[in-house]
């Protein structure tokens, strides 16, 4: 009798439907550049500072009278914001606590952004990520040692995105894309990775009516500040802790 022949092992990440064509799979990830492109162009003075301020009755009046829907209303928008890269990411934040409060707020702000990461996230993967991830890891070389360091790190390098201030979101959501990070994972990651900002900017939102009061512009440097920036930092190093102690142990 014939022995039947031996699976291979399937790559990392959901294979390449065959029957799709290239740019199909590349269609949103280019759409979400081209919205991007356009809404730096259309949408920059509508998801302003400025705008909130001018239609801020309104949202509380609706808010008032429907909120059940304006919270869905909300999450979708926001989600939407980030999804396809628009401006006005924090401007939504700050509506957020302006229109909910520091909670359930920041709560709203957090799952919303998570949900437009994990679109940007999908439709890079999708895209051009999982083939970028199997031909660095079958290349070999630098780039395969590195792609695989960052696998066997990958929740502390991933809150450690997310938690810095300095990596920008848009990028922290392509790197996982093109490292092959499983979905899990990087939604994980995400949404307790941005905790602690989200709820930093989402109290300056709170506090929005004194400033429309006064007529003044929110303090967004306030995330850089000691008091709020240290304990960032703090957690930033609880989460490359991990990563500290494997680094030692290799060298040991």
């Amino acid at each position: 009798m014939m022995k039947p022949a031996p699976h291979s092992a399937a790559p990392t990440g959901c294979p390449a439907d065959p029957a799709r064509p290239g740019w199909l799979r590349k269609l949103p990830i280019l759409v979400i550049l081209a919205s991007a492109v356009a809404g730096v162009v259309l949408l920059r003075d509508d998801l302003s500072f400025a705008a909130l301020a001018q239609h801020r009755e309104t949202l509380i009046a609706y808010r008032d009278s429907h909120y059940g829907l304006a919270v869905m209303a909300f999450i979708a928008g926001y989600a939407a914001i980030v999804g396809l890269s628009l401006p006005g990411a924090t401007i939504a934040t700050l509506t957020g606590g302006f229109l909910f409060g520091v909670f359930p707020g920041a709560l709203f702000n957090v799952v919303a952004a998570t949900s437009g990461a994990v679109v940007v996230f999908l439709a890079a993967r999708a895209g051009f990520g999982q083939r970028v991830a199997q031909r660095v890891a079958t290349g070999g070389g630098a780039a395969a040692r590195l792609q695989a360091s960052l696998r066997e790190n990958e929740w502390s390098v991933l809150l450690l995105m997310r938690l810095v201030p300095a990596v920008p979101f848009f990028v922290a959501n392509l790197i996982p894309a093109f490292v092959g990070t499983s979905l899990w994972r990087f939604v994980v990651t995400t949404f307790v990775g941005i905790i602690p900002g989200a709820v930093v900017y989402t109290s300056v939102g709170a506090g929005l009516g004194d400033v429309f009061a006064r007529g003044e512009t929110p303090d967004l440097g306030v995330i850089f500040t000691a008091p709020v920036l240290l304990p960032i930092l703090g957690l930033a190093a609880l989460a490359a802790l991990p990563l500290v102690i494997k680094t030692l142990r290799k060298g040991r």
